[in-house]
Order: structure tokens, then C-alpha cells, then sequence
């Protein structure tokens, strides 16, 4: 063998070699891909956009939509089991709103026929009305589920007598009231702002539903307006822990305070 011959095998052989360590040197890994897992799904009656409470359902609002097959769908209705209650479910009355994307549940929609009020009425409440003006009842800016205190205002017939000229007392008989309705407006639609109504129905427990009919006859009932950050349910403040749910009756040149229970 010749010097050539060797010389030219021996720089195959060292790039070659150097080759094979620069490839070992990278650290780089043949890429295996591997197939995701194909997850099981349901299609599952949801709400195309937000729904409010106490509106009419209409099919334009639904959708179907893909649902995973192990969470749990028993309370939810399927395309599987009912195939047309897109349609059935069309006119149904919403006890409680829906955001979009939500399953629409059972438990949250009533029939019409049975009357929506008392659908979205709390067990234990009931639903009083009284009447109101733009002047007794936030200038008419008062929008279902807001919450508001109930303001009587009526003459001092004890202070009337003594002499002391025509006086009138205000005073708050029911703290941080919810707002059901104002008259057959029983939410904000369309994006109005203001409903000017005749008659406002509230949210009142039973022995409060007493103290506002016994007010409407002692004198004149108006509605103040709270603010989002005082409308918590069951907030406290220095009314309902104190003077609320308390009359004044004036009977037979007599005064006592009555507490409906």
C-alpha cells in the first residue's frame, strides 16, 4: 500500500471519528411523539350567553356543547337523553341566572304556568308590594335586586295634641330589603337603566311583611336606595340592629311600640 492510499484512509478515519463526537457531545435525544389519550364526552345542553333570573328562555339562547363523560352530568340534561329539549326547555322561566357556558340545570328553571315569582321567592319569604313615585322611591332609579330601606314618615299626633304644632316623624322600619319587582319588571332589560314603576314588590320576611302594611296605614312609605357595598344579604348596620321593625301606634291618646313577630 502506498503513502497515498494510507494518508487518505487515515483523514477518512479521523472525520470519522470526530464526527461521531461531535454528534455525542450535542445531547440532543430522537423526539418520540406520543398519541394524547382521546377523552370520553358527552354533549351537554349549556347557555349560549348570560341568562338573567326570571326571564323567559328562548332556543336562541342554548347550545350544545361538549361536556367530559366523567364529570358529573346526572343533574345536567344530555343530548343523548333528550335530543329536542332545546325546544322543550324554550319558554321555561330562569329561578336563578346563568352565565355562558353554563349547563343548564333543572333546579334553576320553572314552568310558566306555575308563575315565576313565587319560583324565585326564597323558602320562608314572602312578597309584599307597596306603592312608590319617582319622588318616594329613589327618583326612579331603583332596579329589581337592588336592596333598599323602607322609610315611614307620619304625624306626631301626641306632639299635635300637646300643642305643639303639625310635626311629622321619619324613621326606618325594614333595613337592607331586597327589590323583586318594579311593577311587572322583574329584571333589567335591554340595558335600561331606570324603571319608573307605580309599585315596587320587596323580599320581606313574614313578620316584616306586617310592619309594611301596618305603615302603609300609619302613614306615607318611601324606599331608599343602598349602595352595591351595603346591599350584602344579612348585613348588619345600626338600623337592623336597632330600631328596625319598630311602630309607633298611637291609640286612644295612648303611644306604644309594636314589634310584629
Amino acid at each position: 500500500m502506498n503513502v497515498a492510499r494510507i494518508a487518505v484512509l487515515a483523514i477518512a478515519i479521523g472525520a470519522g471519528g470526530l464526527a461521531m463526537i461531535l454528534a455525542g457531545g450535542s445531547g440532543e435525544e430522537p423526539v418520540v411523539e406520543v398519541e394524547a389519550p382521546q377523552m370520553d364526552t358527552v354533549e351537554v345542553l349549556v347557555a349560549a350567553k348570560p341568562i338573567s333570573m326570571g326571564t323567559a328562555i328562548s332556543s336562541s339562547e342554548l347550545n350544545w356543547q361538549s361536556w367530559p363523560a366523567d364529570a358529573p352530568v346526572s343533574r345536567f340534561i344530555t343530548r343523548s337523553d333528550r335530543p329536542g329539549a332545546m325546544d322543550e326547555i324554550a319558554g321555561r322561566i330562569t329561578r336563578h341566572g346563568f352565565i355562558a357556558g353554563e349547563p343548564i340545570s333543572e333546579l334553576k328553571i320553572v314552568d310558566a304556568e306555575r308563575g315565576f315569582l313565587s319560583a324565585i321567592l326564597p323558602k320562608g319569604m314572602r312578597a309584599v308590594s307597596t306603592e312608590i313615585s319617582p319622588e318616594t322611591g329613589a327618583g326612579g332609579f331603583i332596579l329589581p335586586n337592588d336592596r333598599v330601606d323602607v322609610i315611614l314618615t307620619r304625624r306626631d299626633a301626641a306632639a299635635e295634641e300637646a300643642g305643639a304644632g303639625e310635626i311629622f316623624i321619619s324613621e326606618t322600619i325594614l333595613a337592607n330589603v331586597r327589590v323583586l319587582a318594579i311593577d311587572q319588571t322583574i329584571e333589567e332589560q335591554d340595558g335600561n337603566q331606570v324603571v319608573v314603576g307605580s309599585t315596587a314588590t320587596l323580599e320581606v320576611a313574614p313578620s316584616q311583611a306586617e310592619i309594611l302594611a301596618l305603615s302603609e296605614q300609619l302613614g306615607d312609605v318611601s324606599l331608599a336606595l343602598r349602595s352595591l357595598e351595603d346591599s350584602v344579604p344579612g348585613a348588619e348596620d345600626e338600623v337592623a340592629s336597632g330600631r328596625q321593625g319598630r311602630i309607633t301606634v298611637m291609640q286612644f291618646g295612648v303611644s306604644r311600640q309594636v314589634i310584629p313577630r
